[in-house]
């Protein structure tokens, strides 16, 4: 059996690593910190790094685990946050120069959880400018690289930090947040487990906004079973965002890896599989095979409602509209400092009517209802996460309409899932002939978390797509 080297170890492994007495969690932690040193001025994953609290809470982890006070897996672990996410002390800047001066007050609540369950926090990762972009790209922070290929491709957005970071073993496990895509195709460009929460499952208190409607606290991580474990820690409800409110906790560890014997599972047809590249289609097919293997009925339906969940949300009508609203003191005072792309795009919110987008949200209420119906059989969907696979930054930044022409393209499929209000994960399902990664979406009905992590760790189990790492020898890294 091949031994990973440590930082691309998943957060069980590390555990018991920690708890076996063979590593420290201030050794590990170190072995982190040396690793973004030598890596980051290539990668760009890092806004910010603040290792003394790094080493700090993991000194208190070992002193912890010396007295013996065990909190659990997440222990000593350490981690990273998409730089939208307050943490005390440190900046936020939403991926803008003009917010490099704004410090956060306090923690976020998914940060007070964490460090609750005795995680070291790393750092801050970039992100694309207001977290409104799906490709990834940053004109005033830079664009993080995608360490699958020594050319410059795009990471995903706009969780592209925290993608490029556990991709290539700058940290076992980075949060993001997922408006129409944002997690779940940086986990697919990446090769990472991408877990897409649903609105209220976890706080997003202390969270730069970017749609009250849309937006959520998502886990980018080596594993289905790293996501579960972060997951089950960050949820709950929180009296500082209500959508929260009324909802039960939920045990997604319970019957995690009780695999997945009976279970219904389609691949949604129409829309999804439109456009699609061939390797990508081949790719994500071949998954059926697999869950038919591990027991599961596999079938194709018709789901004609992920088109007019696009018909209903043109131009990410929901995100521009509340975007804008949230944003526009930064839109209109300092328009011109602004990535053009974004501000371009976001500034549009103004012109929606009020008429238009109540309405639509009434539609989508609709909607969202009748698909619950159309699913009351099923236990969840296959798709492809994305319609491609990476591309060269440079092409896609070319010019604005191929830049949206390629936004689109790729928040096509994961914005489906957020009109819709599912759950979603990405899983690695495998890679095309350039040796980029290709993901399976599995989406699940609303709060129904368990279920796709149940999946997703059954299909890990049965194919080893997630334990591949990227060559980065261009970087001198053996």
């Amino acid at each position: 059996m091949t031994i990973s080297p440590l930082h691309y170890q998943t957060i069980t492994e590390l555990a018991a690593l920690i708890r076996k007495g063979e590593i420290t969690c201030v050794e590990l932690a170190e072995h982190f910190v040396s690793r973004i040193n030598r890596l980051e001025d290539k990668l760009n994953a890092y806004r910010l790094l603040c290792t003394k609290r790094a080493l700090d809470r993991a000194e208190a982890a070992d002193t912890a685990f010396k007295e013996g006070n065990d909190q659990g897996p997440l222990q000593g672990i350490p981690y990273a946050v998409k730089d939208i996410i307050d943490v005390k002390g440190l900046t936020t800047t939403a991926g803008a120069k003009i917010f490099e001066q704004h410090i956060a007050a306090e923690d976020a609540a998914v940060i007070r959880r964490l460090d609750q369950a005795g995680m070291a926090l790393l750092g801050k990762t970039n992100t694309v400018q207001f977290a409104f972009s799906g490709v990834g790209i940053n004109h005033d922070h830079g664009t993080p690289h995608n360490p699958w290929s020594k050319n410059h491709y795009l990471p995903g957005g706009s969780s592209s930090g925290s993608g490029v970071a556990v991709a290539a073993g700058l940290v076992p496990m980075a949060l993001g947040t997922d408006t129409g895509g944002s997690v779940r195709v940086p986990a697919a460009l990446c090769g990472t487990a991408g877990l897409k929460t649903t609105v209220g499952r976890v706080s997003r208190a202390g969270v730069f906004p970017l749609s009250w409607s849309l937006d959520s606290v998502g886990v980018l991580a080596r594993s289905v079973e790293d996501a579960a474990l972060v997951y089950q820690s960050m949820q709950g409800s929180d009296i500082n965002d209500d959508t929260t409110l009324g909802l039960g906790p939920q045990n997604v560890l319970k019957d995690l890896k009780s695999g997945v014997k009976g279970m219904r599972l389609a691949f949604a047809e129409t829309v999804f599989f439109d456009d699609i590249h061939p390797e990508v289609d081949t790719a994500v097919r071949a998954c059926g095979s697999v869950f038919k293997e591990l027991g599961a009925e596999v079938s194709s339906i018709e789901f004609p409602e992920a088109a007019e969940a696009i018909q209903l949300n043109p131009g990410g009508v929901f995100i521009a509209s509340e975007g804008y609203t949230l944003n526009k003191r930064w839109l209109e005072e300092n328009f011109d400092q602004l990535d053009p792309v974004v501000a371009q795009r976001m500034i549009k919110g103004k012109d929606i009517t009020a008429a238009n987008y109540l309405g639509n949200m009434l539609a989508s209420k609709r909607l969202r209802a009748k698909v619950y119906n159309v699913l009351k059989d099923i236990d969840a969907l296959l798709v492809p996460t994305t319609c491609v696979p990476a591309k060269p930054v440079a092409e896609v930044d070319s010019d604005l309409n191929t830049y949206l022409n390629y936004n689109a393209l790729y928040l096509r499929n994961t914005s489906i899932g957020n009109t819709l209000n599912l759950c979603g994960l990405n899983v690695p399902c495998g890679f095309t002939r350039e040796g980029l990664p290709i993901g399976l979406l599995i989406y699940g009905k609303p709060f129904q978390e368990e279920v796709i992590l149940k999946i997703g760790y059954a299909f890990q189990q049965g194919t080893d797509w997630h334990c591949n790492t990227p060559d980065l020898s261009w970087l001198g890294d053996e």
